[in-house]
């Protein structure tokens, strides 16, 4: 067997294989020689085929089955032989299967990795902390949530609920098939369209008024998008919203059974503490990559970045078919998930790199407490952590996560860290987006 490779581009190889003629026969002979004792003619005696009978109906079947074997099995064998480590599946052609086997077989190849000056990248670390008005915010969020609406006389204000009946106007088009009845729409909510709410403030019940708004740019039905409306609402009542106390019943509903403001407020805040420390770790860990890959940035297999790509679409695939589309209906741009796919992979890369060259292995301790502090967020804690154990897969991806935790740990240590102190607010923004 003959191999040759040549360089194509940085990572594309070509390779040539060639196979004699006489190891093509030798391996044909021997499979007609085992056919003829395995197949069944009618004219002859099991086993007793004349080789030319079956060499006359079979040859040019082995022969091909032959080849394709000598193909897959030599392919292999020549990567071993040339030391290359393949990314994903070649593209195999025949150039000769007459006399002899020759195919070329085009492939991408894993890249080398190198750490060099990993040292220079820089990343911001978010310190924050849960301040005493970041705790008293989220008290009167959580009565916000309970809050109870009552009808008043007096005429909208901001953060009144109204309901209203409407009808919009577009390019002379009714968009909202009709009016629409009964509406409810909290002023100050910002869940309308940019300058609807403000047109409810100042109305008082029976009251009726036309307004003109646009809808933004990229509104999602294209045929509003960027084009002003005109709407015309009725007012059908008004209500202003009451917060209730924190009492006995209150606490009561966030699982504080005694009632007990203390132990409330010290679950409040816990809970904030760690939303804030979760938060911090997944911020950090992201722009500590996000340094790592731009300072490295290696060129990557387009196979392994296509391979990525069809993973990230495998969500809209999904959620396409429930609405009988196929991912081809969607029509999603490949350069929507490129660039993120190429960091991807490019980190898988270099994180693998770190892992192997520093031979980090997983802290079983550190699986054990990220289980546990998974779980405390549960009623039942010991159950979870059970769970977690009790299969290998769920059990696996928390191992998986850690070693990339440790990981990420590593780099820490190795490149140039910034602390940046940010208020509670900014961090859990951060993160909702």
């Amino acid at each position: 067997m003959q191999v040759s490779v040549e360089q194509t581009s940085e990572l594309s190889r070509k390779m040539t294989v060639s196979i004699p003629e006489e190891v093509i026969a030798t391996q044909v002979e021997a499979r007609l020689k085992s056919l003829a004792r395995e197949v069944k003619i009618a004219g002859f005696r099991p086993g007793k085929v004349p080789q030319s009978v079956i060499k006359q109906r079979y040859a040019e079947k082995v022969r091909n089955e032959v080849i394709a074997g000598l193909v897959q099995s030599s392919y292999f064998d020549s990567l071993k032989e040339q030391n290359l480590n393949p990314a994903g599946e070649p593209h195999i052609e025949l150039v000769n299967d007459k006399e002899g086997l020759t195919f070329t077989a085009d492939f991408e190849v894993y890249p080398q990795i190198s750490l060099a000056g990993i040292e220079q990248a820089e990343a911001k670390r978010p310190v924050a902390h849960v301040e005493e008005a970041d705790f008293a915010a989220m008290v009167e969020k959580l009565r916000t949530q309970h809050k109870v609406w009552s009808s008043v006389e007096h005429a909208s204000e901001n953060n009144d609920r109204i309901t209203v009946h409407f009808s919009g106007v577009c390019e002379g088009e009714n968009f909202t098939d009709g009016k629409v009845s009964d509406y409810l729409v909290e002023i100050g909510s910002n869940k309308m369209i940019p300058g609807f709410e403000e047109q409810l403030i100042g109305l008082q019940v029976g009251e009726n008024k036309s307004f003109e708004v646009s809808f933004p740019a990229d509104y999602g039905n294209q045929k509003l998008a960027g084009k002003a409306a005109t709407f015309e609402i009725e007012v059908v009542k008004v209500e202003a919203g009451v917060l209730p106390e924190i009492d006995v019943d209150f606490i009561k509903k966030y699982g504080i059974e005694n009632g007990d403001i203390g132990a409330f407020n010290d679950d409040i805040r816990n809970n904030m503490e760690r939303e804030l420390e979760h938060a911090l770790h997944a911020q950090l860990k992201t722009a500590v990559l996000d340094a790592v890959y731009e300072q490295l940035k290696p060129t990557v297999p387009n196979a392994l970045v296509d391979q990525e790509i069809a993973t990230m679409m495998k969500p809209y695939a999904e959620n396409a078919k429930k609405y009988k589309l196929t991912l081809e209906d969607l029509n999603l741009p490949r350069d929507m998930f490129e660039e993120q796919a190429k960091r991807r992979v490019a980190l898988g890369l270099i994180l693998g790199e770190i892992i192997e060259s520093n031979q980090l292995k997983i802290d079983e301790d550190r699986v054990r407490s990220t289980i546990e502090d998974l779980a405390k967020s549960y009623e039942n804690p010991e159950e979870v952590v059970q769970w977690h154990y009790a299969d290998k897969k769920r059990l696996n991806d928390i191992r998986q996560m850690v070693l990339e935790d440790q990981t990420v740990d590593w780099i820490i240590g190795q490149i140039n860290i910034v602390d940046e102190n940010l208020s509670f607010t900014d961090v859990m923004d951060k993160q909702r987006q």
